[in-house]
């Protein structure tokens, strides 16, 4: 199997026209770094040394041998290209070196969560926001794409706007990014695309909606910065802080925007109450304590055979 290359190719340049000149030693740790750019990045001199068979001061050695002045140089022309994706790793690895209790941790993560947060509404762009209700109001049909961490939220975004549109679909399912392909082929300019992405942004997410932009469907992108991916190809963007010191991005801090643009949504909406009605009618029998629950058990009654019709149709209808 071919070694994959590291992401700075300067580097994998310099160790090719070292590579005669090293020892076998310094060939071992070259041929197990080309094969794991991405993990030797994140490792420290001693764990590099102890998993590929070495001394720290081979591993010294044969930074030097590539031409830097020791192995923290190095490491930081490895890291290169993979900032983005080892940010995260990096942070953890931080933190994790400042002890703290459990209480201190979930403090620390609220108080964060409460800063983006207050950061995202500072910094919503009232044009933007506006635009965005207006293209998922006036679209035939609403596509919601997110990958990974973000189909959750797109999952969760259908939901919230379901009841004041048409015609809302979720693409993240199980079949992946070729089910979202297919759908979207059908999609035309009257439809509106919206796509999440957040940090670390799933390549299919940001193909799709190229390819969507594209074909001129109008994109709706949800993402945390005017430098991500998605931010480029969008007909209208709104954007989220998600800084987070243990994970790539806090999906709790993008869930307050979709939430307000569900809720600027369901504002603007013709028939909002109507459609709340008819949600809440549709849902009753299911709900605990409500009318026909036996008092004391938690269990509704069966609905009479009508109610139950019209409950499984509505069902299904979402």
């Amino acid at each position: 199997m071919q070694a994959s290359r590291p992401a700075n190719p300067a580097l994998a340049q310099r160790i090719a026209r070292l590579l005669p000149a090293l020892t076998p030693s310094h060939r071992q740790i070259a041929d197990w770094v080309l094969a794991h750019p991405l993990h030797a990045a994140t490792m420290p001199i001693d764990e590099l040394a102890a998993t590929v068979g070495v001394s720290v001061a081979t591993a010294n050695r044969f930074a030097r041998a590539l031409e830097f002045e020791g192995y923290a140089q190095f490491r930081a022309a490895l890291v290169l290209g993979f900032e983005t994706t080892l940010a995260p790793v990096e942070r953890l690895r931080s933190k994790l070196e400042h002890s703290a209790s459990v209480a201190e941790v979930c403090a620390g993560v609220l108080a964060d969560i409460q800063h983006n947060v207050e950061a995202t509404r500072q910094a919503l762009d009232p044009r933007a926001c506006a635009q965005a209700v207006e293209a998922i109001l006036g679209a035939r049909r609403v596509y919601v794409v997110g990958f990974g961490a973000s189909s959750w939220l797109a999952g969760l975004l259908a939901r919230g706007l379901d009841p004041y549109c048409e015609n809302v679909q979720s693409l993240a399912t199980v079949e992946s990014a070729s089910f979202a392909a297919k759908v979207l082929a059908r999609a035309r300019p009257a439809d509106l695309l919206v796509a999440i992405a957040f940090p670390r942004y799933l390549a299919d997410t940001v193909l799709l909606a190229r390819q969507a932009r594209d074909a001129g469907i109008p994109l709706l992108a949800l993402t945390d910065r005017v430098t991500s991916p998605l931010a480029a190809l969008g007909t209208v963007s709104l954007y989220a802080k998600v800084d987070s010191h243990y994970f790539a991005s806090s999906e709790a801090c993008a869930l307050p925007l979709i939430e307000a643009l569900c809720s600027a949504v369901a504002h603007r909406a013709k028939g909002s109450v109507k459609a709340a009605t008819q949600l809440a009618e549709s849902v009753l029998p299911w709900l605990h304590g409500a009318d026909g629950a036996r008092p004391g058990t938690g269990r509704a009654k069966t609905p009479p055979p009508r109610q139950r019709a019209a409950a499984r149709t509505a069902r299904i209808s979402r």
